[in-house]
């Protein structure tokens, strides 16, 4: 016989206090259920229940056997339950983590057409510049650009950025302009506060290597949009995503600050914490964002 269908047969019995209210709520006859009941017993070589005529009762044996099943069974009941999520329509509450400039500008504009394909759907969009830990603050996914930090998580590769330094036209007419990596160090550079490697930026020069440039930078700021306004205003030079630049650079605010080395590419990535199922919910998200910035890429921002 089925061992699972033994196991709900002999925690029913226990539940029920006897095999006729058992029989009853498994939808099955009392004889069926006594036979459930006596091959598990067969089975394990144990007598677990007592039966009087007047009532049945666990063993000290079926007593410990009847908690570890009833664990079992609930799980089973979890794992059939989890598979049927799956499959439903996606509904519910999504809680997503973005980075201010690129949730600002690239996500907010498209959520009414997310949320017209899913009215079932409610979106919390959190617009923060730090990294946030998904599972511990209560988070279903985040948007996460560059290296990706934490293996642990599950991603997929939604689209890819430039990056490149910038500057005004009349940061150039001031301070000159720098002609190669080495030059930098006598610049006023613009940093992102919120970097995990702080003041230190990761620059491919001509010939392939990489190098580390570490200064302390003219001003330090924990938002792009307003580190692109300080480069526009002649500030200094910043090193940016082009999502955040290529406006201000098809309209002559700034240029490429040393156009001869290679471009900078980074990732955009769909993250979301582990596990075989990923929620119906975010994976309409997660293909929604995929679908969305499928034409987009370093050359189309």
């Amino acid at each position: 016989m089925d061992r699972l269908t033994e196991m709900e047969a002999f925690a029913t019995v226990v539940d029920q206090g006897g095999f006729t209210d058992a029989a009853r709520k498994m939808g099955i006859s009392k004889s069926a259920v006594s036979k459930h009941v006596s091959s598990l017993e067969a089975r394990l070589g144990a007598r677990l229940l007592n039966r009087t005529t007047r009532r049945v009762s666990p063993t000290e044996i079926g007593l410990a056997y009847y908690d570890r099943a009833r664990r079992v069974l609930n799980d089973a009941g979890e794992a059939d339950a989890l598979v049927t999520s799956m499959q439903s329509a996606p509904s519910g509450l999504l809680r997503i983590s973005v980075a201010s400039d690129f949730g600002g500008n690239h996500l907010s504009p498209i959520l009414s057409e997310f949320l017209e394909d899913f009215p079932d759907i409610t979106v919390n969009m959190v617009l923060n510049n730090r990294y946030v830990e998904l599972i511990s603050e209560g988070f279903d996914m985040a948007v996460r650009i560059g290296e990706l930090e934490d293996s642990t998580l599950r991603a997929r590769k939604l689209t890819e950025t430039t990056k490149r330094m910038i500057a005004a036209p009349s940061y150039f007419e001031r301070y000159g302009r720098p002609q190669k990596i080495d030059d930098l160090s006598d610049h006023k550079l613009l940093h992102y506060s919120n970097q995990s490697n702080g003041s230190v930026w990761k620059i491919t020069a001509p010939s392939g290597e990489k190098r580390q440039i570490r200064t302390s930078g003219a001003l330090s700021v924990n938002d792009g949009q307003s580190l692109l306004k300080a480069a526009v205003a002649g500030l200094g030079i910043a090193y940016l995503p082009s999502y955040l630049y290529a406006d201000a650079m098809a309209q002559g605010l700034v240029e490429d600050v040393i156009p001869d080395l290679p471009v900078e590419s980074q990732g955009i990535y769909a993250v979301y914490p582990p596990g075989r199922f990923t929620q119906p919910k975010v994976r309409a998200f997660i293909d929604f964002l995929a679908h969305a910035f499928a034409d987009k890429g370093p050359n189309n921002w």
